[in-house]
This record gives C-alpha cells, structure tokens and sequence, in this order.
C-alpha cells in the first residue's frame, strides 16, 4: 500500500484548470490494489495468481460453442441497434476484475492503483502505462473518459441506469482518472465503475457509434476478433502480444488459442453437431436430453463427458413476463389468474425427469430470498407504501401458496377472471364489453416450446385464447424495443450482491425505455423506493433487508410467471479439456480452462476416422 498527497499530485497535473477544484483535498489517500464491497479484499498486495486458478496451464487448441436460436449482425454489444455477436466482450479490458472465489471483491486490472474517498464520494485510478489497445495504441485517462461518456450518451440504457450516480469522469493526467459521484448513497459503485469497457477513442470518434457494424475493431483484452461471418461464426483469437498476460489477474487464465462460435437456428441441430465433435463445449439446459441423450458412441468410448457445476449465486430467476403497458395485464387479479395455469409438477414429470424446482423467488437460494412473513425491518420499509400495495404484502407468507393439483388451480383462477369482470360466453372469456382475453406468447427458440404449448391447453380450459408465436431474433429484437407482445420469456439474473443493476430491472425510469431488463414495464413508486433503499443499504443486514421487502413486492405483484430452475450448470465437453478443481465459490471462470493439445489430437485423428 502506498500513499500519494493530493495537494502534490495537483501540482503535478497538466490540467492546471482542474487545480482549484481539487487543491482543497490534502489529506493523504491510501493507493490500493483491490477493493471489496463490505470487508477488504481477501488477496494481499503482490499476490501471484487468483486462487482457483493453474498458474502452469499450457495455452493452445481451441473450443467451439454454438449460440441457438439467434444470428448476429454487429460486433457493437454496446448499443441498442443490431444484433451483437456473443463473445465479444472478451476483446475488452475493465479498470477492474473480479475473483469470482469471493463474493464481491475487485483487483486492478487496467488499473494498478485505486484511491477511495473516505466518505466514497469519489475514486481514482492510476492506469498502467503499459497497457495497449490492439493496434498498439496506448490506453490512456483520455480513453476512460471517453468510454465513459460514449456509453451514457449513445450506449444502450443499462449503463444510464447503471452508473446514475456518477457525477464527472476527469482525466487529471495521461495515466490518472477519476469518478466524481452525486452522493455515497450506493456502496457499489466505487466497484462497479470498475466494471466500466474501455474503448479506443482514436478508433471511435470519427465513427458513428450508433450504427450497428461487423468492423474487427481493436479492443486491450486477451482475445482479438479473427474473423467474422455474420450470421453464421465469429472467431476470437488469443492475443500473444496482449499487454496485460503476466498480470496477476490473468495468469493462468486466457489459455485457449481460439473460441469459436457457430450459430444454429434450431437447438436440436446444434446437438447433433455436438454428438458429431463439430462442436466440443455445450451448456446442457434440456433435461431430458440430460437425463436420456447420451447414450451415443462417442460418450460410451470416454471421448465426450458431463460435468455438474453447483451455482454459486442465487438462481436465476427465468419467467413468462408479461407486458404490463397493455390494458388486459393492468388487472392484478388477471395476471394471478394466468399464473396459475403454469402447471410445475405436470411439467417436472413428464418433460424434465423430476430434475427441476420450482422458482419461488427472485432471489432464489440465497439470504436475500423472502421467506415467511415480513420482518419488523421489512414493515418498516413497506409500510410507507401501504396504500399502493396489496395487503397480502403484509400478511401473507411467502413463497406463496397456490394449489398443486391443477384442477382446484384452474378453479382458483376462474374464480379470479370472474372477479375481474370476465365471463364465458360460447366457449370464450369475454370481458364486459364482450372482448375475448387472448393471449400470445412470443419466442425466438423452438426450445421452449414444449413448456408453452401445455400452459396455452390449460388456458383453453378457461376459455382463454392462446396461441405460440416463434420468429427469428431480429423480429423478436424488433418488437420487443416497440413493446409489441403480450408475453415472452425474460429472465433475471442476480449476483449476491445486487445493487445498481436493479435500477433497469425494475423502476419506473426504464418502464418505457426501448430494450431495458425492465421487460414487463413495470412502474411502482414503492418498489423504486425499495430499489433504492437496496442500493443504499450501508451493511449486508440492511442490504438483506432491502432485497427481502423488493422481493415481497414483486412476488405479491405477479408481474411474471416465474418457472423453474435447477441450482447447478450441466455441461457437457469433449474429453480435450482441463480445468482446476475445486470450482470458484461464486461463479463459474471458463476462463481458467485449458486445452489439453495431445487429447485434443487424439479426439481429432478418431473423428476422421470415423
């Protein structure tokens, strides 16, 4: 740890106009090398490597995944337009990096030193001067700022959501910058900011930023686009010469060569390009074929094996979301009613081999999760908003307890519909003007089909009119920024440590923003005030307290039909790859892997073979 003495870096600046501004700040701020969200970062100055890590790893060979379901018409991920290629934030370096072996702690990456404000109203970062964009450009102050505000200006809604509270970005010399923020309100967001994707200004400021592309432009990270064919692949290739490899963060990360990305319209397809070795790294999100499909040569012979990683966060929310900016949807009582459709057990029997749990939460397995009735901290919070909210908020417990036997569910909600002036009349649920209640779900992936199809039958029985719509992912992209649907599926990932992200999830300001994880337009002063309360909870029992309440809400507001979730990643490889056991705690770093060249020669000889 080393201290600089405000009042003579000032002196030093050559951005004399900012002198005044800062001189005032003399007392001396310790330069750190990582931060974390409540304690200190477990890692101590001059650590070799994180701890999960092979810091011996070999690098070479390569890995090729499939994306399903969607095409890609941009290497831009940063904007709304266009269809970004996946992967592509592995060409971007951050200030910041965090060891997924703690629950939120961050090391200097672009960064090597880190001065905080005491009262967190601003942070500071000192740049390594070594470090490189790919073609050989410096990464300065100057590229900081201006990633910075590109992306509130031009970027996509998320990082106006994500960084509201940041104030000013200054470039007080070539390698120094600083965070200025509104008030201390967010604990976070000294860490996040670190999170930020620096981009070249020399490259983009005569470009137009808004305009989706598939240049190869240059980013500071481990991998560089290799080539490109929209719609069909895109190639990143490991940067050799990449500045930041012998970094402490890095070692033994960023091993493989070459990931490859093939795009397949239909997910079965892309299986039996797996079944086949054409590709060699799967996400196994179907049970069945988890459960039943690997009975094929490859598998028997040792060649392709599974692998069971648990979560090491909370359980992603996955829904039916529904679109509350349409009449139909405003109706509380409505959108109980059709969650009740949503027959779990049905599916988790005779579709998904008992593998699966019902989502109860949003917050799924973690302390964050409500459970039971509301706590005295938790009233406290509420109470505020009685007026708006259900009472049930109050006074029910939750997880909430709706019948699993399908027939008294489908009498429940009918009773619901009635008591929201529905009524059938020839077969068909008629509001009081005579208005059919129809329902359209929308997917890009024939995947989801099968868990659709039953709920829109259980519908039918209500005398509802369903009906499943599959388009490609540019119409679905297309109609989602217009809010043209009724529902699709959405889904909400959560850290163990949420915060500034649920602005976009949740509040009012994103309800009508084109293409923000506010899916279902939801607007409820209590839940923005609980949003922020979360975001400015000071310790992790007030931060518990804060996620418990918003939780409630939402839950009680049946905005989504929340479905399933199975507290663990399957996956699936062909047998070229090592990796370090045991896994992180808190998440999952493919980066760690490495290919093991003699297997994957061998792998490849018996392929041609057969």
């Amino acid at each position: 740890m080393r201290f600089v003495l405000r009042t003579t870096l000032v002196c030093c600046l050559s951005f004399t106009g900012w002198a005044p501004l800062f001189a005032a700040e003399a007392d001396e701020v310790p330069t750190v090398h990582g931060l974390a969200l409540y304690d200190a970062p477990a890692l101590p100055v001059g650590f070799s490597h994180f701890p999960y890590v092979n810091p011996e790893a070999p690098k070479g060979g390569s890995m090729t995944q499939s994306a399903v379901g969607s095409s890609f018409d941009s290497t831009n991920p940063f904007i709304i337009r266009g269809t970004p290629a996946i992967g592509i934030g592995q060409i971007y370096d951050t200030l910041l990096t965090e060891n997924v072996d703690e629950p939120f702690s961050v090391y200097g990456l672009l960064a090597e030193g880190i001065r905080l404000d005491p009262d967190r109203l601003w942070i500071e970062f000192d740049l390594r001067p070594e470090a490189r964009f790919h073609d050989g450009e410096p990464l300065t102050a100057d590229d900081v700022v201006f990633s910075f505000n590109l992306l509130m200006e031009e970027g996509n809604p998320f990082y106006r959501g994500y960084y509201a509270d940041v104030e000013d970005v200054v470039a007080l010399d070539r390698h120094t910058v600083r965070f200025e923020f509104a008030s201390n309100h967010s604990r976070e967001l000294p860490l996040i900011v670190g999170q930020l994707p620096i981009l070249p200004k020399h490259y983009w400021e005569t470009r137009e930023f808004g305009t989706p592309t598939l240049a190869r432009h240059p980013g500071s990270g481990p991998y560089r686009i290799a080539s490109v064919e929209p719609g069909r692949r895109i190639v990143y290739q490991r940067d050799e010469e990449y500045w930041g490899r012998d970094l402490p963060v890095n070692v033994g990360r960023h091993n493989i060569d070459r990931l490859i990305y093939d795009y397949y319209r239909d997910r079965d397809i892309a299986w039996e390009a797996f079944k086949a070795g054409v590709l060699d790294y799967r996400i196994d999100a179907r049970a069945a074929t988890w459960a039943i499909g690997y009975d094929f040569p490859a598998y028997r012979d040792g060649l392709v094996k599974r692998i069971t990683v648990p979560d090491g966060q909370p359980s992603r929310m996955q829904a039916f979301v529904f679109n509350l900016r349409r009449e139909k949807f405003q109706d509380i009582r409505v959108r109980e009613a059709l969650n009740l459709t949503f027959d779990f057990p049905w599916l988790n029997a005779n579709l998904f081999y008992d593998t699966y749990h019902p989502t109860k939460s949003y917050f799924q397995n973690s302390e964050m999760a409500a459970e039971g009735l509301p706590s005295e901290a938790e009233i406290e919070l509420l109470e505020p908003h009685r007026d708006e909210l259900s009472e049930r908020v109050f006074d029910s417990a939750v997880p909430i307890d709706h019948p699993d036997d399908l027939r008294e569910r489908l009498r429940l909600a009918y009773e619901l519909l009635l008591e929201a002036g529905y009524e059938v009349r020839d077969g068909r649920l008629v509001d009081e003007r005579g208005r059919p209640l129809t329902i359209e779900v929308m997917l890009f992936d024939s995947g989801m089909e099968r868990v659709v199809q039953p709920m829109l039958r259980n519908m039918s029985r209500l005398g509802i009119q369903g009906r499943l719509r599959i388009v490609d992912i540019n119409q679905f992209l297309n109609r989602l920024r217009s809010f043209d649907f009724d529902i699709i599926v959405g889904q909400f990932p959560q850290s163990n440590n949420p915060g500034n992200e649920q602005r976009e999830f949740w509040t009012s300001e994103f309800a009508q923003t084109p293409q923000s994880r506010n899916l279902m337009g939801l607007e409820s002063p209590a839940v923005d005030d609980l949003v922020e309360r979360l975001i400015r909870a000071d310790s992790r029992e007030e931060l518990n307290t804060a996620t418990r309440a918003l939780d409630r809400v939402l839950l009680w507001s049946f905005i989504t039909i929340p479905q399933y979730h199975s507290g663990e990643t399957r996956i699936a490889v062909w047998d070229k790859f090592d990796y370090p056991e045991p896994f992180p705690k808190y998440g999952f770093d493919l980066e760690a892997w490495w290919v093991d060249t003699t297997r994957e020669a061998e792998i490849n000889r018996r392929l041609r073979r057969r």
